[in-house]
């Protein structure tokens, strides 16, 4: 098992910039995949981005590519969403989530593990 928690979001202008984080703990996750994964009201569950944890690899949705940017600390044991550039469309709850190597790294469904959810709020 493995315990996600995001900090909290933030209501941002647009062409703002906000970094989220989750703190990782549990059983040795160096195996995992993690990913932030979005929901906007009325909407399905959307890929943002994912990084391989033990590589650093890192994946995107074109919608976000150039603007957001996943990274780990495996000191602190923390990862990282750095968004800029945002815009309101960007709006939603986003989630820290993790999986174990195997499927799509951008299919919501494969992951198991998930945080509480953060709002982020994007004003025009």
């Amino acid at each position: 098992q493995v315990q996600l928690v995001e900090s909290e979001g933030g209501l941002v202008q647009a062409g703002g910039s906000l970094r989220l984080s989750c703190a990782v703990s549990g059983r040795t996750f160096n195996d995992y995949i993690m990913g932030w994964i979005r929901q906007a009201p009325g909407k399905e569950r959307e890929f943002v981005a994912g990084i391989y944890w033990s590589t650093a690899s890192t994946y995107y949705a074109d919608s976000v590519k150039g603007r957001f940017t996943i990274s780990r600390d495996n000191a602190k044991n923390t990862l990282y969403l750095q968004m800029n550039s945002l815009k309101p469309e960007d709006t939603s709850i986003y989630y820290c989530a993790a999986k174990f190597p195997g499927g799509m790294i951008s299919t919501p469904s494969f992951y198991p593990f998930w945080g509480q959810g953060t709002q982020v709020t994007v004003s025009s």
